[in-house]
């Protein structure tokens, strides 16, 4: 009941007429029908469209989490009466046509809902005969070193004179034949122990797991026994839970090799494209298991794939190691992940025991473990140990400093023997969101720009060659450069509004720049970077710098010192160091410093695979690591917002940006 409709019951009341009575939210059902699917769903009153969307199974992408700040689920209401809670991003004139926030619009009648396009998945990814070709060199011998072992067998069969049970029996043979004592076994497996036994007339292969870093000096375990011998193939996976991709490795453990890989968009990405809108969708209602259910799906999905494309079984694979940010590995096992977002800041776990893969659903042998590599805190998690162990930092010696650019920042410095590290939020405009005509890295998404210094008229590539939908994170990057070199734009990043050019002009969010005419592009409206766009990416930028400028200062480091920089992330093999260096992200050092790695993080994860040396030297790379919470730290606000210039308040820290910009005039 309303606070109007309050007083209105308690005057009546008064008065003494009869006792009004108010139906309450939720007690009336109403009926939707979404379009174009023409799929119908029934809900009580007061429901969001979008709570009407997922009874219906039908997909509205809500990177914000649901929280209104993004404007992505906007969604037509043709017929019906609707609350809108929220029109951010939608213009009076959309608000007439129907347009609404699906996230933040109360259903209150019967309604017609069409739901536009959604934005597809089509990111340039590597192909699997590259992946098959990922061998990473080893520091000792990780086919010496392996946990899973499969072992052929003969088993004496039982008989009057011999009345031992089978499980006994199979560890006596494994005792005799191959030197392995005290196995131990789930019920699982102990159910169908009997009947392979005998099915195989006593001839198995045995999957074994060894000790493991949860129990260095445990029991090998029953995974799976097989009828015959089954030793000429072994199959593991790698798997890097990215906030917005997934990557699985699909992995010979006999030859070492990569032999199929596949990545796809994390499916969490439909209720939220940052970590903290995730964490705060996790927080309501069933959110939780939704967010896990939808990772588990993505991740079974690459499984499927590679494992069609090999001719094989899901049910052969044995172990998966899983590497992953740790808001990702607390939402991949279901572990609440409200604190990370809460000061102080902490995990409930850093480093989480293996669990079974039928405890998670994920569509490997149920008895299969999955281990979730560890982390060092809540905004330094398995995703950097696993890189850092898979990039080489401690075998080079080299001060050096890693970087993985995304939503996060995450920054290491060190040469393993000390390593300190921190981590800051750069927003996502380096994804492409938060930005006025921003999208992801899919087609039709405009990934390089150039500016004629005397006409201000621009060339741009598209990510597939059609014609351009939005700007993704690199082309952000090159445009901003390109605006500030050509003076479209001052070092506070200010568009200029004095430009003969009818490419700068005044928009709904301020002066903009054009980049594509409607008459270029996919949709027919404009593409243009705003002045509140362009103050999204400097500051995305200055919190980078500003992260490994407080590293380094807290050390008595200067930049130039640091030998070698590492960049990790898919962001970072798009990254053009010249451009970056133009607007005051990276530091204006020779081009040689910089090394692009790709994904360290799912190679780590292959390396620990492979080698329980490297499982273990991952985690001493957790627990040696200082971490730096920035908050707490005042010269990072400081750093920042001398950053929050191009390319920095500091110019002559970059010579080849002052020499370019008077070769410019």
């Amino acid at each position: 009941m309303t606070w109007r409709a309050k007083v209105v019951y308690n005057l009546v009341w008064s008065l003494g007429a009869p006792e009004p009575c108010f139906a309450q939210e939720g007690t009336i059902k109403y009926t939707i029908l979404f379009k174009p699917e023409d799929k119908r769903v029934e809900v009580p009153s007061g429901s969001l469209i979008q709570d009407a969307a997922l009874e219906a199974g039908v997909e509205i992408n809500m990177p914000c989490g649901g929280q209104g700040r993004c404007g992505r689920c906007a969604v037509i209401v043709e017929e019906g009466e609707v609350r809108r809670r929220s029109a951010l991003r939608l213009s009076a004139q959309e608000v007439e046509e129907g347009w609404a926030l699906a996230c933040q619009t109360v259903i209150e009648s019967d309604l017609v809902v069409t739901i536009p396009p959604q934005e597809r998945i089509e990111r340039r990814i590597p192909t699997a005969k590259v992946a098959a070709k990922i061998a990473l060199p080893f520091p000792y011998d990780w086919r010496q070193d392996q946990a899973i072992q499969n072992c052929f067998v003969s088993v004496e069969p039982p008989s009057l004179d011999d009345n031992t049970d089978d499980f006994s029996r199979l560890k006596r043979a494994l005792t005799k034949e191959h030197g392995i004592r005290g196995l131990v076994a789930d019920l699982p497996l102990l159910r169908k122990l009997g009947a392979v036994l005998r099915e195989a007339d006593w001839q198995v292969t045995t999957v074994l797991e060894l000790d493991t870093w949860a129990s260095p000096e445990g029991p090998p375990r029953l995974v799976d026994i097989l009828p015959g011998d089954k030793t000429a193939t072994s199959w593991g996976v790698a798997v890097d839970i990215g906030t917005t991709s997934n990557v699985v490795y699909l992995v010979d453990l006999l030859s070492g090799e990569v032999r199929d890989m596949a990545i796809d968009y994390n499916g969490q990405i439909a209720r939220g494209e940052d970590i903290i809108s995730r964490i705060i969708y996790a927080s309501e209602d069933d959110g939780l298991r939704e967010l896990q259910e939808l990772v588990v799906g993505t991740i079974n999905k690459l499984l499927k794939r590679v494992c069609g494309r090999q001719g094989i079984k899901s049910s052969e694979i044995y172990k998966m190691v899983v590497a992953g940010n740790s808001t990702m590995i607390h939402l991949f096992l279901a572990i609440p992940p409200e604190s990370i977002r809460l000061e102080p800041y902490v995990t409930a776990t850093n480093h989480p025991l293996p669990v079974r893969a039928r405890e998670i659903g994920i569509d490997i042998n149920p008895e299969a473990t999955i281990d979730c590599l560890p982390g060092v805190g809540s905004y330094m998690g398995a995703d950097i140990t696993a890189g850092i162990a898979s990039s080489g930092l401690c075998e080079s010696k080299k001060l050096t400093l890693f970087m993985d650019i995304g939503t996060n920042g995450e920054i290491v410095l060190g040469d393993c023997d000390w390593l300190i590290s921190c981590a800051c939020s750069a927003g996502p405009a380096f994804e492409g969101a938060g930005v006025e005509h921003g999208m992801r890295a899919t087609a039709g998404a405009i990934e390089e720009v150039w500016i004629n210094s005397q006409t201000l008229e621009p060339t741009y590539r598209v990510i597939g060659n059609g014609s351009p939908r939005g700007l993704c994170g690199s082309a952000l990057i090159s445009l901003l450069a390109e605006m500030f070199i050509t003076g479209i734009v001052d070092k506070r990043g200010r568009v200029r509004k004095d430009l003969d050019t009818p490419r700068v002009r005044g928009g709904e969010h301020g002066w903009e720049y054009v980049v594509a005419w409607g008459t270029e592009t996919a949709h027919g409206g404009d593409i243009a970077i705003t002045q509140v766009d362009i103050e999204n990416v400097i500051r995305a930028k200055a919190a980078i710098h500003a992260g490994y400028s407080v590293l380094s200062k807290s050390l008595d480091v200067e930049i130039s010192q640091i030998e070698e920089f590492l960049i990790a992330g898919a962001f970072g093999q798009y990254l053009n160091v010249e451009r970056a260096i133009q607007i005051g992200l990276l530091p204006d050092l020779p081009w040689e410093k910089f090394k692009f790695l790709g994904n360290t993080s799912v190679r780590g994860a292959y390396m620990a695979l492979l080698s329980r040396q490297a499982r273990q030297e991952i985690a001493q790379i957790a627990q040696m690591m200082t971490y730096m919470e920035l908050s707490a730290d005042n010269r990072f606000t400081q750093e920042f917002v001398s950053a929050l210039f191009l390319p920095h308040t500091q110019i002559e820290e970059y010579p080849s940006v002052m020499a370019l910009l008077e070769e410019q005039g």
